[in-house]
C-alpha cells in the first residue's frame, strides 16, 4: 500500500488542501490529524456568531465523520504531534511512528497571551478556534458586560458583533488608533467612530494590569489608573505562527514556517501552508492567500510543481456599523497617504511617487469602489 499524504490540521488551511488535493487525486491514502475535535467551520465567522445568535454547533459546518467520508480520508482528532522525524519520512505521536509520502503543515496560529494579575485569570478567553468559542459564548451567558483586549482587527470585529449581540463592551489597546498598522487614521477614527455609535467605549493608550474579582463580577485595572467593571474578558492581542514543531524538525523558520513559491520548507516532502507558513517572506494571516496555496499545493502534490501566485489581497473586515475593506501597501512600498471624505465615508488611497496606486483603505459607502480599485492594485506575488 501507498505510503498517506498526511496534513497537520484541520482548520480552513488543512481541510480546504485536502478538498483540493481529491478534486485531482481520489486514490492516494490521506490522513489528516488534529489537535480539536476536526469538526469543519470558517475560522472568520467566529466574530459574528453573536450578533446572528449562533453557538459554537450553529457555525460548524460538518462533523468530522461527513469530513472524513467526503475526502476518503482518516481523520485522527484530539492527536498532538510529539516529533518528525523528516530524514526517515515519518512523524511521531508518542511511540507510534507514522510514515508520509508528504507531510504538510496547516498548524495554524496561537494566541498571544499577555499575563496579567491578580486574582481571576480564569476570565480571560481568547477565541482563536471552534472550541475556544464554545468556552466564551458558555462564559458569557447570561452576563451583560465583556472588556476586549486589544483593538486590531479581530477586536474591532468582536465589539461590533458582541455589541449587536446586546452586550455593552469596552475595549482597552495600547495604541493610538485601532488597527495600527493597517489602517491610515481616517479611516481608524471612522470605524471607532461607528462602534462607539454600537455603545463601546475605547481606552486608547493604557494596557490591562491587573484584574481582580468584586461583588458585582471583575474589575479591570488599566496602567493608567482607570477601573473598568466587567464580566468577562475577551483577549484579542494578536496570534503568533506556530513553528515549535518545525523548528524542533530542524525546519527553517522565520515569522513563520519559511516556505518557497511551492510552498516547500527547507525540507523535502515537507510543505507548509495557512496561518503557520511564511511564503516568500510573506505571513498573511487572511482567507484569500490561504485558498491561492491551497489550490497551488494541491497541483504540486499531485505531480505537477506549481508556484503560488498573490494577486491583490484586500481584506473585507467584518464591522458592519461600518463597512471595510484595507488593501495594505506591500512590504517595502514607499507612499503617500490622501484621503478624502468624512464621517464613515473615508477613501483613503496610497500612491507611489510614479502615481501608481500601492493600497486603500475604504469606509463605509466608500467600499463600493473596491473593484475599480482592485485592477490597479499590484500583485503581492507575481
Amino acid at each position: 500500500m501507498s505510503l498517506p499524504v498526511v496534513i497537520v490540521g484541520t482548520g480552513l488551511a488543512g481541510y480546504n488542501l485536502a478538498k483540493e488535493f481529491r478534486k485531482l487525486d481520489a486514490q492516494t491514502p490521506l490522513l489528516l490529524i488534529t489537535a480539536d475535535d476536526g469538526r469543519s467551520y470558517s475560522k472568520p465567522m467566529l466574530s459574528t456568531g453573536f450578533g446572528k445568535n449562533k453557538d459554537a454547533d450553529g457555525l460548524c459546518m460538518a462533523e468530522v465523520g461527513a469530513m472524513a467520508e467526503q475526502l476518503n480520508a482518516e481523520i485522527r482528532t484530539h492527536t498532538r504531534i510529539s516529533g518528525i522525524d523528516a530524514g526517515h519520512r515519518q512523524l511521531w505521536i508518542g511511540e507510534e511512528a507514522v510514515p508520509y509520502r508528504d507531510l504538510i503543515l496547516a498548524l495554524g496560529a496561537e494566541v498571544i497571551r499577555v499575563p496579567v494579575a491578580g486574582d481571576a485569570p480564569e476570565a480571560i478567553f481568547p477565541v482563536n478556534d471552534l472550541e475556544d468559542y464554545a468556552r466564551f459564548r458558555a462564559a458569557a451567558a447570561g452576563k451583560q458586560r465583556v472588556l476586549v483586549l486589544g483593538a486590531g482587527l479581530i477586536g474591532c470585529e468582536f465589539a461590533n458583533d458582541l455589541s449587536l449581540g446586546g452586550y455593552s463592551v469596552e475595549l482597552v489597546a495600547p495604541c493610538e488608533q485601532v488597527m495600527p498598522g493597517l489602517l491610515p487614521m481616517a479611516a481608524a477614527a471612522a470605524v471607532q467612530a461607528g462602534l462607539e455609535s454600537l455603545g463601546a467605549r475605547f481606552h486608547l493608550g493604557p494596557v490591562l494590569t491587573s484584574l481582580q474579582r468584586s461583588d458585582s463580577g471583575l474589575l479591570a485595572h488599566l496602567s493608567d489608573g482607570t477601573q473598568v467593571a466587567c464580566d468577562l474578558v475577551l483577549s484579542a492581542v494578536g496570534l503568533r505562527p506556530r513553528t515549535d514543531l518545525a523548528a524542533a524538525a530542524g525546519l527553517a523558520v522565520n515569522r513563520g514556517v519559511v516556505v518557497d513559491r511551492q510552498l516547500q520548507t527547507s525540507h523535502a516532502n515537507i510543505y507548509a501552508l495557512g496561518d503557520c507558513a511564511e511564503v516568500d517572506g510573506l505571513n498573511l494571516l487572511y482567507v484569500m492567500p490561504l485558498m491561492a496555496c491551497a489550490r497551488a499545493l494541491a497541483q504540486t502534490l499531485n505531480g505537477t510543481p506549481t508556484a503560488v501566485s498573490y494577486g491583490p489581497m484586500p481584506v473585507t473586515v467584518k464591522t458592519p456599523v461600518c463597512p471595510l475593506v484595507v488593501s495594505p501597501p506591500p512590504r517595502g512600498a514607499v507612499g503617500e497617504w490622501t484621503v478624502e471624505g468624512s464621517g464613515a465615508d473615508i477613501k483613503a488611497l496610497c500612491h507611489d511617487a510614479q502615481g501608481n496606486l500601492l493600497g486603500y483603505a475604504l469606509t463605509g459607502t466608500a467600499v463600493q469602489e473596491k473593484l475599480a480599485l482592485n485592477r490597479q492594485l499590484p500583485a503581492l506575488l507575481a
